[in-house]
C-alpha cells in the first residue's frame, strides 16, 4: 500500500478554524487527521503542499515512524509549531488507516487498552456574561450535561500583575462556580500564561480554599525557572505544556520537576505515537498526562487513543459540547461525553469518518483569538457577532 497524495479541509468559526487532512491510497483506504492553529491556517496548508511533494507520496501509510523521522529532519531546518502539527495530521491519519486495513482500533495497536473510560472536562463552557450569577448558571449546566470537571480561566485580561480589584472579582467568579458545581466535581483554574511568578503564587493562595485540581500555565512557558519558582511555592498540582511542540523539548521540564501533570497537544506535537512516547517518559517521572485539545471529534478522538492505553493519563480536555458544538457534525461516530467520561470504542481506526460535505458548510474564516481583549471569554471576536 502506498499514500497517492492528501486533501485538505478547512472547518472556520470566529475564533478557531480547524484544519482535516486526508490521506488517500492506492488500495482506497483513507484516514484522517485534524488540527487546530491560531493564526497559522494558511501556513500548515502551504507547508503540507511541500511536504506530500517531498516526503508523503508514495510512503507506506504503515512505516508511520520513518515517515515522521523524514518528515522532522529530512528538510534540515529545526521543525516548529507548523512542522509539527503537519506530521501530526499526517501520522493520526495513518494510524487511521493502519486500523481500517487491519480491522482494529488504533488503541489495539499501541499495546492495548488499560481502561475503559477517560474521564472528560469541559472548556468554553463560560462564554457568557462575566458575572458570578451568570458563571454560576453556566457552570450547573456544565453538571447537568454529566460532567464531573471543568477549566476556567476568571482572570480577565490580567497580564503579570492583577490589582486588588481585579483579584476579588475573580475569587468571586471561582467561588460562584465551587458552588454550582459542589465539593466533589474537578475544578481546573488556567491561568494562560498570564502571570509573574509572585503573581501567581498570590492567586494560587487566594483560591486555594475553592480546591482547584490543578493549576495550568500560571506563568509565560518560556522560562522554566519561572515555573519552578511558582511550584516551590503553591500546594496546588501544576500543568502545563500545550505550547511545547516537540516531545525532546519536554526534557527540561521533567528535570526540573516543576509540572506534575503535562498538557501535550496531540494535534502539535507530531501525533498519536509521539504523544504515547511522552507519556510513557512521564510515567517515569511519576508525572501524569492531560492532553491540550481545543479541536473537533477527529483531534479528540486520536487523544483518546493515547488516553486508553496511557496507565498515568489523567483526564481530556473536551470543548465541543459548548463552544461551536454544531461543528460536531462534520465527524460521523465522534466520540460523546457520556456520565463525564468518555467509553471505549472498537471501531477500526480512530473510529470516525470525516463528512467533507458537512465541512463545507463552514469555510475558512480569518479566526481570531486575543486572550488580551476584553470580553476573550465569549469568544466572539470584534467584528461578529
Amino acid at each position: 500500500m502506498r499514500i497517492t497524495g492528501i486533501s485538505t479541509h478547512v472547518v472556520g468559526t470566529p475564533w478557531r478554524n480547524l484544519t482535516y487532512v486526508q490521506v488517500h491510497t492506492d488500495e482506497g483506504l483513507t484516514g484522517v487527521g485534524e488540527t487546530r492553529m491560531l493564526g497559522r491556517t494558511d501556513a500548515l496548508i502551504g507547508y503540507l503542499r511541500e511536504a506530500e511533494a517531498n516526503h508523503i507520496a508514495g510512503s507506506d501509510p504503515f512505516a508511520i515512524e520513518d515517515l515522521v523521522r523524514r518528515m522532522k529532519y529530512g528538510d534540515y531546518g529545526r521543525a516548529g509549531e507548523i512542522v509539527m502539527s503537519g506530521i501530526a495530521v499526517i501520522e493520526m491519519a495513518c494510524w487511521d488507516i493502519k486500523g481500517k486495513a487491519l480491522g482494529v482500533p488504533v488503541w489495539q495497536l499501541l499495546g492495548g487498552k488499560v481502561t475503559d473510560k477517560v474521564k472528560a472536562y469541559a472548556n468554553g463552557w463560560y462564554t457568557t456574561e462575566r458575572t458570578p450569577e451568570a458563571y454560576h448558571k453556566a457552570a450547573r449546566g456544565v453538571m447537568e450535561r454529566g460532567y464531573r470537571a471543568l477549566k476556567i480561566d476568571p482572570f480577565g485580561t490580567g497580564h503579570f500583575e492583577l490589582d486588588h480589584e481585579q483579584t476579588l472579582y475573580a475569587v468571586s467568579l471561582i467561588e460562584a462556580v465551587r458552588d454550582a458545581i459542589g465539593p466533589d466535581a474537578e475544578l481546573m483554574l488556567e491561568m494562560h500564561g498570564r502571570f509573574s511568578p509572585a503573581t501567581a503564587v498570590r492567586l494560587a493562595h487566594e483560591l486555594a480554599p475553592f480546591k482547584p485540581a490543578w493549576l495550568e500555565e500560571p506563568c509565560p512557558p518560556e522560562n522554566l525557572k519561572a515555573l519552578e519558582k511558582v511550584a516551590a511555592k503553591v500546594d496546588i498540582p501544576v500543568a502545563t505544556g500545550e505550547r511545547i511542540h516537540d516531545r525532546i523539548e519536554f526534557r527540561e521540564l521533567f528535570e526540573s520537576q516543576a509540572a506534575d501533570i503535562i498538557q501535550p497537544d496531540v494535534g502539535h506535537i507530531g501525533g498519536i505515537w509521539e504523544t504515547r512516547k511522552l507519556a510513557a517518559t512521564a510515567e517515569t517521572h511519576y508525572t501524569l498526562i492531560a492532553p491540550h485539545n481545543v479541536g473537533g471529534s477527529v483531534l479528540t478522538a486520536a487523544s483518546l487513543q493515547v488516553g486508553f492505553t496511557s496507565p498515568n493519563f489523567k483526564i481530556l480536555e473536551h470543548f465541543n459540547d459548548f463552544a461551536d458544538a454544531e461543528i460536531k457534525k462534520v465527524v460521523k461516530g465522534a466520540p460523546q461525553v457520556v456520565d463525564g467520561h468518555f467509553h471505549l470504542s472498537d471501531a477500526p481506526g480512530l473510529g470516525v469518518e470525516f463528512d467533507a460535505e458537512a465541512a463545507a458548510e463552514f469555510p475558512q474564516q480569518q479566526a481570531r483569538f486575543d486572550l488580551w481583549a476584553e470580553g476573550w471569554e465569549q469568544r466572539k471576536p470584534k467584528g461578529t457577532r
